[in-house]
């Protein structure tokens, strides 16, 4: 994400505190110190640019109950925002979907996941560049995989070079609170107002179909 030195002094500062309070621990994928009750939801992972982006795009999808901002992908434990943004750790900004299969599906999930990016950007999404940006679909089981792959096929049979990696899922860990719900608390961010509201007016004027009543 681009942000003016004033922002990226200020997100220190929040980090330091964030790290205090266990940033980058999940238990089950839920923060534990503002745990809801998700227990009769299925879960899905993506990876596809700015978490910030992704997280307003499913959040305004019905049938998705929460959807939280994490690192996925990657080889290292307790990553961070910032240790994740120098690529070592090989994590990738990411989301976790709490969703409710019987009003949205995982295909849909899917569909909107390759239909609301650039699916043929190598490691990034627009001017953010990156393996941390990099496009990741995670599968949980075989159905899943399938799923994602049949998708892939339709798109290359489109002409589509996907860039995206097909990924078993292993853990998810909790990005810092201060990015939870980052385009609802901060609409007046440049970055906001410059990339994630208009990826997410594509998203609606794309999917009408999925988004819900009262977005």
């Amino acid at each position: 994400m681009k942000l003016s030195l004033s922002n990226v002094l200020l997100l220190v500062g929040l980090t330091f505190v964030a790290v205090g309070c266990d940033a980058g621990q999940s238990i089950d994928g839920v923060d534990i110190t503002n745990k809801k009750d998700l227990s009769g939801y299925e879960r899905a992972y993506f990876a596809s640019g700015c978490f910030w982006c992704v997280e307003a795009i499913y959040e305004h999808i019905e049938g998705v109950e929460e959807v939280y901002n994490g690192y996925a992908g990657g080889h290292t434990d307790n990553p961070t925002y910032e240790a994740s943004n120098t690529g070592i750790t090989g994590h990738a900004e990411s989301v976790e979907i709490y969703y409710d299969p019987e009003v949205v599906s995982f295909k849909e999930l899917v569909d909107v996941y390759f239909g609301t990016q650039n699916i043929e950007q190598v490691n990034g999404q627009g001017n953010d560049i990156g393996s941390q940006y990099r496009s990741i679909a995670f599968y949980q089981n075989d159905q899943e995989r399938k799923i994602i792959e049949a998708k892939i096929k339709v798109l290359e049979d489109q002409g589509y070079k996907v860039a995206s990696e097909v990924k078993a899922f292993d853990k998810f860990w909790m990005g810092e609170d201060y990015h939870q719900d980052y385009e609802r608390k901060h609409p007046d961010h440049p970055y906001i107002k410059a990339v994630s509201v208009p990826r997410l007016k594509r998203f609606k004027k794309d999917f009408p179909e999925l988004v819900k009543k009262d977005k």
